[in-house]
């Protein structure tokens, strides 16, 4: 055993989780840990985010991408409040996360001392665990039970806060990874009569329906899921977080669930006879009126998380346990079977929304360019192998609804929270994690400039992001409901902006602006090529709106082409 410093022990419990990179902002009470970090720069590369939150989105981008937990890290009041929206982005959207903050000494605690919050009252209810370490002999035992907890079983945030005291104190260091917390069952186990009675049900259904989440990509159940698919021959459809598991172009793939999701999933949600939930919560955005969702159908829930099971949908049959384990145990039931008939509906209702919907929008007529032929040039540059990181708004939605994907975890976006400023920050942790793979940022005007200040960040790291900014001057989902819902009174919708292209420059990122059609494919296929990052910002129309759309409340067989 060696005596160290608990500021030292907090680099060698990293180092003994395999942490390469972290991400945060120094301050007073965090100092000893950066000046230990400082001796350990070989070891560990801290990366200066320009803001905490940026902090806490990079590491959840660098966690979406890679399957690994992400690390920030700050200092004690304001740098520890400035994490809360990253935090809460994780928890909801579950991702992998450990948050470490410095802490007053502990003599001063509940004194109001400088730079004191309690951060531990304020996390608690974002956090999946947290817990404040007073003593530098804790450290250990905390920061490997953090990390069990951030990555087993339904994943997601942890914070750690220390005191300055505990980060001086010396103590006898040793280190043990966690295996398992007693009370704690991250995984429950799996009830193989749940398994048959649900593999009955699905060999016994006409009109079968899987709907599928993030819980498939966690799990690492692509395989799975594929093999499923093509075995019982069901159509799938996805959530926003789930996309990507499969790839776009499967035959099954039938699209996007959800307010803005595809036409035929939305609609025949309420046709099915069998649907099969797999890794997803049933979210309002998912569902519409709970009142009428999939009321005809007998529902079977694959979950990790009991909380989440009746919780908004009453499951006829639950399978609780992991995404992988469970899809591996039906397999073997399932007879071969194909639903032609049933698959042809949703062709035909993709027929209606192509022609209604999908190519005036992809390949426009009129003037104004639209957001998603920009989606579609990129889809054609990047074969479909880039990795989208968007932002929150109309561009989201577009993006998802867009984006070809050809390998899972590509798609990187804040579902639950909504987090606007969450996507720059986000591809920049993305794109350090994963430095083989392209890497584009899509954001919206809006959402741009709550986060625009990690330009300095990919300035001073040189990582080779690139960015598209979808410029229509306002905030457009906003106004897109104000058009809708509100008699068009566009109250606080319309943004000045500034001179985007200068702010790039200003931090030395090879930058470009589209307004002609003409001139797109050319640009976006020099970004694509380009080695180091890239800014462009293309001029779209100014009122577009995003259809499909469900109306807040109504049921998803209701949704609107127009």
């Amino acid at each position: 055993m060696e005596k160290i410093s608990g500021s030292e022990a907090v680099i060698k419990c990293l180092l003994e989780e395999g942490v390469e990179i972290i991400y945060g902002y120094p301050g007073g009470a965090i100092m000893p840990v950066y000046d230990e970090l400082y001796k350990y720069k070989d070891k560990i590369h801290h990366v200066l985010t320009r803001h905490e939150q940026g902090a806490t989105h990079s590491a959840q981008g660098f966690a979406r991408i890679s399957g690994r937990v992400g690390v920030a890290i700050a200092t004690s009041g304001p740098g520890a409040t400035n994490l809360i929206t990253g935090i809460a982005d994780a928890q909801i959207d579950s991702t992998p996360m450990v948050c470490i903050t410095g802490q007053v000494a502990s003599n001063l605690l509940g004194s109001d001392a400088f730079q004191e919050t309690d951060i531990i009252g304020i996390s608690t209810p974002v956090t999946k665990w947290n817990h404040q370490v007073t003593r530098a002999e804790e450290i250990p035992e905390v920061l490997s039970k953090a990390f069990y907890i951030a990555k087993s079983g339904r994943p997601g945030p942890v914070l750690i806060d220390i005191t300055k005291d505990a980060q001086f104190e010396t103590f006898d260091f040793s280190y043990k990874k966690t295996n398992g917390i007693r009370s704690y069952n991250p995984a429950p186990e799996i009830e193989m009569d749940m398994i048959e009675k649900a593999a009955d049900l699905i060999n016994n259904a006409k009109k079968p329906l899987i709907v599928w989440g993030q819980g498939v990509i966690l799990g690492t159940a692509e395989e799975e899921l594929t093999a499923i698919i093509e075995k019982a021959g069901i159509p799938a459809a996805w959530t926003i977080l789930g996309a990507s598991a499969i790839p776009t172009s499967h035959p099954l793939n039938v699209g996007m669930l959800g307010m803005h999701g595809n036409y035929a999933p939305n609609k025949l949600t309420n046709e099915c006879d069998v649907l099969i939930a797999i890794g997803m919560r049933f979210d309002d955005r998912v569902t519409g009126d709970l009142n009428s969702y999939a009321k005809q159908a007998k529902i079977i829930h694959f979950e990790i998380d009991p909380a989440e099971i009746n919780k908004n949908v009453k499951a006829d049959i639950p399978v609780l346990g992991d995404a992988k384990k469970s899809l591996k145990s039906i397999l073997p039931l399932l007879k071969n079977n194909s639903h032609p008939q049933w698959v042809l509906k949703f062709k035909a209702l993709y027929e209606i929304e192509y022609n209604k919907v999908i190519q005036k929008e992809i390949y426009p007529s009129k003037q104004g360019m639209t957001m998603a032929e920009v989606i579609n040039e990129i889809n054609t540059h990047t074969n479909g192998d880039a990795a989208i990181v968007s932002d929150v708004g109309q561009h989201q939605m577009v993006a998802c609804r867009y984006a070809k994907f050809n390998q899972s975890k590509s798609n990187i976006t804040s579902g639950g929270l909504g987090t606007m400023g969450f996507a720059l920050p986000a591809a920049i942790g993305a794109k350090m994690a994963c430095p083989e793979r392209e890497v584009i940022a899509v954001i919206g005007d809006g959402g741009y400039q709550m986060t625009i200040q990690e330009l300095g960040t990919i300035f001073q790291t040189e990582v080779p992001v690139k960015i598209v900014v979808l410029n229509n001057g306002f905030l457009g989902m906003v106004r897109q409901w104000q058009q809708l819902f509100f008699d068009k009174r566009y109250a606080s919708t319309e943004l000045k902006n500034p001179n985007f292209i200068k702010i790039a420059e200003g931090y030395s990122i090879n930058s470009k602006r589209v307004s002609k059609r003409s001139e797109l494919s050319d640009v976006i296929k020099e970004m694509i090529k380009s080695k180091s990052s890239y800014f462009l910002e293309v001029i779209v129309e100014k009122e577009d709106n995003v259809f499909p759309m469900i109306p807040t409340g109504s049921s998803v067989s209701d949704i609107r082409l127009s």
